[in-house]
């Protein structure tokens, strides 16, 4: 930085040139396509739908609507535009409205280049400084996004009519920059008027200043669509402005969903800091990958039942947190049997009824059936997965041992290693757990794999369950 211009003498025979914000983003954007590089990271199970789309908007420089259900990513995209600018970028030195130093627009930058012309200084700032975000609200008004008066300045004895006595709001202060409205339409509809001349003219008008503002901006803005299309709250003006409207999705897939969870699931073996684990033992903690395809499949089914209302959507934080939950779960019972590792087990996912609760939005009839039909939910993820995972052929012997006799007891105050002797006493059960866990031999993994294998077979409707508050007994039909 020591190296960079500091006057508008110097970054002339520097050789800089000025351009706009959607033309500096689109070379930005050709330069990582080419080099197939992706937009940004952090972004996943878009690649085919969502990034292709967003692509050919800033490349055609257009203004941005997302438009989807919550927990889609919009706003993680949207805050990742800015590595889409150039890192560093110059401006008039105490500028409020990042002024060119080619192209001031401010009466704060003109007079300073007219009083000192090309030995005006100039400051550098960084890309993280060049995005302005407002989540829209009922109570937004034109002076928090356009400005207002500002009556210090007017005390000080200004001129109502100087332009120097203005504050500017959000969108000004960005110029030059990336501005993003979040929920669009919930801001009202007389606020939404002040955006038109951003999106069209590319100017600002504030109370009755005669001043025309040019701003260079790139507008971005997210909607839920049942904002946007049944209640109607986005005005018909603004949305014709937005050259692109792009909708978004959840995951296609089980095998996204788990990506996902990997990506954003917070770490329980070691915690990281400031993402607030709630504990800090020295006990690993496992979530099985098989068990973590139960709990994706549980928001994919979610996503498909009549029972859940669709319109509000089915959050990928409804993955998240119930991964989440389990593996807190397992961390308890491992804590409390004095155990120093922990893998969850199928019946951990009792857990995920408090963190779905509020994830999910259950219609039924009867108040009291709506935690029947998340279990029943589970029950399907559980049996789909298990369906997948353990081979038809590998589950006859042990369905024959049960038949001559065999009982397993299991629970969440089992122990591990006694849970994981019932391989030994029921020796036909070590193929579909060796298939499960990989070759692992702990008594953790080995006690996971036991417990999915029974529970399995029991929703397979091959084997009978008694459960009681914290055990359960396996035994043949």
């Amino acid at each position: 930085m020591a190296e960079r211009a500091s006057t508008i003498a110097e970054l002339r025979a520097s050789g800089w040139e000025s351009r706009s914000v959607k033309r500096e983003i689109r070379a930005n954007v050709i330069a990582r396509i080419a080099a197939g590089q992706p937009l940004f990271d952090g972004v996943l199970g878009y690649d085919d739908t969502v990034m292709p789309q967003l692509e050919n908007a800033l490349l055609a420089g257009h203004d941005v609507i997302f438009l989807g259900e919550r927990g889609q990513a919009k706003t993680r995209i949207i805050r990742s535009l800015t590595g889409l600018l150039d890192e560093w970028m110059p401006i008039i030195a105490g500028s409020e409205i990042n002024d060119d130093p080619y192209a001031p627009v401010s009466r704060y930058a003109l007079d300073l280049i007219a009083e000192h012309g090309d030995d005006t200084a100039i400051t550098w700032i960084h890309r993280s400084l060049r995005f302005g975000e407002k989540l829209a609200t009922p109570d937004t008004s034109i002076a928090d996004l356009i400005g207002e008066v500002d009556p210090i300045k007017v005390a000080e004895g200004r001129y109502l009519s100087d332009e120097l006595t203005l504050h500017y709001g959000l969108v000004p202060r960005t110029n030059r920059g990336i501005f993003a409205v979040n929920e669009l339409p919930d801001l009202a509809e007389r606020i939404q008027v002040g955006l038109l001349n951003v999106l069209e003219e590319r100017d600002i008008q504030v109370r009755g200043y005669q001043i025309r503002l040019p701003l260079d901006l790139l507008l971005v803005a997210s909607a839920n669509p049942e904002d946007y299309t049944n209640r109607g709250r986005l005005i018909t003006p603004l949305k014709d402005r937005f050259g692109s409207q792009i909708r978004t999705h959840y995951p296609l897939d089980v095998a996204t969903e788990l990506a996902i969870m990997d990506q954003e699931s917070r770490s329980w073996a070691a915690p990281a800091v400031g993402r607030g684990s709630p504990v800090d033992a020295d006990v690993d903690v496992t979530v099985p990958p098989y068990l973590g395809e139960v709990i994706a499949t549980v928001s994919q089914l979610a996503r498909a039942s009549s029972h859940v209302n669709q319109r509000s959507g089915v959050s990928v934080r409804l993955s998240v947190t119930n991964r989440e939950a389990v593996a807190a779960n397992a961390l308890r019972r491992a804590l409390r049997a004095g155990e120093s590792a922990a893998t969850a087990r199928v019946d951990d996912l009792d857990a995920m009824a408090a963190s779905a609760s509020g994830k999910i939005e259950i219609e039924a009839l009867d108040d009291g059936s709506q935690g029947a039909i998340f279990d029943n939910i589970v029950r399907g993820a559980v049996l789909t997965v298990f369906k997948e995972r353990v081979p038809a052929e590998h589950t006859r012997p042990v369905i024959a041992a049960f038949e001559d006799g065999a009982v397993a007891d299991v629970g969440e105050d089992v122990s591990s290693s006694k849970l994981a002797e019932l391989v030994r006493t029921i020796p036909s059960l070590h193929r579909p757990v060796g298939s499960l866990t990989g070759g692992d031999e702990s008594p953790p993994a080995v006690a996971a794999a036991v417990a999915f294998v029974l529970e399995g077979l029991h929703l397979s409707k091959r084997l009978n369950k008694d459960s009681s508050a914290r055990r359960a007994v396996y035994r043949a039909r």
